[in-house]
């Protein structure tokens, strides 16, 4: 593996098809597609300004790293990448990703993050300015996720999440096969038009949530007082 240190790039596609390389605090700054189409990538304590740094690429492990509000749309259509102990100011974060794990990282501007990721696991996330998160993915463990924005978690699919607050209207809808244990669900509309959604132990508040659900399943759930006309058009059971 090539071990690059202390440096810093820019411009377009400076490090360009890159193979098993080690990056330590590296900056990949002002420019386009740094790391395009690269594979078996680690990166350590690395600053990411320029837009589009990793797209179409394999195998990456990011630690201790920060994506500038800058680094636009920074992770499109890459296979098996991990980031630890990260912080990201950019958004559009996290397009068509296969294989993504996550544990402890911070996200400012969670604008339409995360759509269409499959097979992933995220541990310890905060995520604010969140629109659209999570939109059309699919088979993701989640964990420990601090969310405000709107629209979340729409058209998922066989979804497993614990231990959240969820602040975000509209969450949810059209969803299948989504499982929530053990969280705090506000916003207004929760739920609507989704199959198979199964709540345990979830404390739910805001205007209209739950209706025209098809087999929804309530296990120890409570509702604040504000959460009126709930379940209205749906098919539930509650125990």
């Amino acid at each position: 593996m090539t071990i690059i240190k202390n440096n810093y790039f820019s411009g377009e596609r400076p490090l360009y098809e890159s193979r098993d390389i080690e990056l330590r605090n590296v900056t990949i700054g002002e420019g386009e597609s740094g790391l395009k189409e690269s594979r078996g990538i680690m990166a350590d304590h690395c600053i990411f300004e320029g837009m589009y740094v990793l797209w179409e690429c394999e195998d990456v492990e990011c630690y201790n790293c920060h994506f500038a509000a800058s680094d636009r749309a920074p992770v499109w259509y890459t296979r098996r990448i991990s980031l630890t102990d990260c912080t990201l100011d950019a958004p559009k974060a996290f397009r068509e990703i296969d294989g993504l794990t996550i544990e402890r990282m911070q996200m400012t501007d969670g604008a339409e993050a995360f759509w269409r990721c499959r097979d992933g696991q995220i541990a310890d996330l905060r995520l604010e300015n969140g629109h659209y998160p999570f939109f059309q993915s699919e088979r993701l463990s989640i964990s420990q996720v601090w969310l405000i924005g709107k629209y979340a978690f729409q058209y998922t699919r066989d979804i497993e999440i614990h231990n959240a607050f969820l602040d975000t209207k509209d969450a949810f809808w059209n969803s299948e096969n989504v499982t929530v244990y053990d969280s705090e669900l506000k916003g207004e509309y929760l739920g609507w038009y989704a199959k198979n959604l199964r709540l345990v132990r979830c404390r739910i508040s805001g205007t209209q949530p739950l209706c025209y659900c098809d087999n929804l399943i309530l296990e120890e759930c409570s509702f604040a007082p504000d959460a009126d006309r709930a379940l209205e058009r749906s098919t539930y059971r509650i125990s």
